[in-house]
């Protein structure tokens, strides 16, 4: 059995979490080839994503809070084993909609993942350390949407589009064997009840703190960036700029160099700056990176690096939003991490999924709908941040409480 605050323990955690990127990134560079294989739309194809973070959403409601009453393992596990059988369905699919249904199984089992990869974080690290561990975990996660592209496309290459969910359902059985592994992170004499009443009670207090649905707002706009970039890159990069499905993995895994400097750079200083510095330079870094693109691509300049230059800026304010924003949430509701959690990525991805959608509604053939949809984004988080959020507390108390965090746990 593992140890709870080992770095084995930590790098599960993460692969876990990863699993969400990998289901979305890995068969970008195949939507083109996708769409002709199925005989369907791009639209149709761009759904798969949307129904996915659509699938995903609704079941982190169900799985947060199970989880805070029978733990994180049972849960984690059961979500593993709908992903894995969801992946050899879309493997095997005839037509876009059984591709659209497994997709969406796809997501509620794969949810279980980030959502209790995060709370297993914030039960093991307690409120302020839990920030610092989540950049590392998100730092080292960027290697798998880096490498998500890159692998998709030599796999449609060699063996076609099928193989990329085949390799989807091997990771899933690879997870269960390790959470069989994993010591469970919340004690029972934390757990919490699942009645609706209660639940409806969790989550009525959880949206009446303002601090939790601004936290949760400028995350879901940043992330609804991001989600506007994999709704379109593919076909604005492949279809309508001619770049080739591994060129394209290369130019992606640069866009996810932006996230990893942005995550290990809060992860570097999330000890020496405060939650607020960080997210005002962050929202301002994403706020200018999306502008710069949308004005880019309104003024005409349909070029690669038009695209990937601006969201590599972009992805550095979203590297640091992302862990920040995930730990202001959480941070305060330690009785009910999981369902906080849970609320949060139903947030996230709800407005992601919507988000995404649009790109595809109003994809023109050309880079404007998901441009402007980024540059929208990055403006929305740097306002839902400046103007919901009022806990915008000094270093000092930060590093105190985490200080105190780590003088308990020794303690103990």
């Amino acid at each position: 059995m593992l140890n709870p605050t080992s770095r084995a323990t930590v790098a599960l955690l993460a692969a876990l979490t990863a699993l969400g990127p990998l289901a979305t990134d890995m068969y970008l560079p195949a939507m083109p080839a996708m769409r002709e294989a199925l005989g369907t739309g791009a639209d149709q194809i761009q759904l798969t994503l949307s129904l996915y973070l659509i699938g995903f959403a609704m079941a982190q409601l169900l799985c947060g809070p199970l989880s805070d009453r029978f733990g994180r393992k049972p849960v984690l596990a059961l979500g593993m084993g709908v992903f894995l059988l969801a992946s050899l369905v879309c493997a095997f699919a005839p037509n876009i909609e059984t591709l659209l249904v497994a997709r969406f199984f796809q997501a509620l089992g794969g949810s279980a993942g980030p959502v209790l990869g995060r709370a297993a974080v914030r039960d093991i690290h307690g409120p302020f350390e839990a920030s610092r561990i989540l950049s590392y975990m998100a730092s080292v996660m960027a290697l798998a949407p880096a490498m998500a592209p890159v692998v998709g496309a030599g796999l449609l290459v060699w063996f076609g589009w099928d193989a990329i969910f085949l390799l989807l359902a091997l990771y899933a059985a690879a997870m269960l064997g390790l959470i069989a592994m994993m010591p469970e992170p919340l004690p029972r004499d934390r757990r919490q009840s699942i009645k609706p009443s209660a639940l409806a009670i969790t989550f009525r207090s959880l949206l009446g703190q303002r601090d939790f649905v601004g936290y949760t707002l400028a995350n879901a706009a940043a992330f609804s960036g991001l989600f506007a970039f994999l709704s379109g890159s593919s076909f604005v990069l492949i279809d309508y700029m001619g770049v080739s499905p591994d060129v394209y993995g290369y130019l992606f895994a640069a866009i996810v160099l932006g996230f990893f400097i942005g995550s290990l750079t809060s992860a570097k200083l999330s000890r020496r700056r405060s939650r607020h510095q960080l997210l005002v330079a962050a929202s301002l870094i994403a706020a200018l990176g999306g502008s710069t693109m949308a004005l880019l691509a309104l003024a005409g300049v349909h070029t690669p690096w038009a695209v990937i230059g601006p969201h590599m800026a972009y992805m550095i304010g979203f590297g640091i939003i992302m862990p920040q924003t995930m730990g202001g949430a959480l941070a305060p509701n330690p009785h009910c991490a999981g369902s906080a959690s849970a609320l949060f990525g139903f947030i996230q991805m709800s407005i992601a999924a919507g988000v995404g959608a649009l790109v595809g509604q109003f994809h023109d053939g050309t880079s404007h709908s998901m441009a402007i949809a980024i540059g929208l984004s990055g403006v929305l988080a740097l306002v839902c941040y400046h103007f919901i959020v009022t806990d915008k507390g000094d270093l000092e108390a930060q590093t105190s409480s985490t200080r105190d965090s780590s003088q308990g746990r020794t303690s103990a």
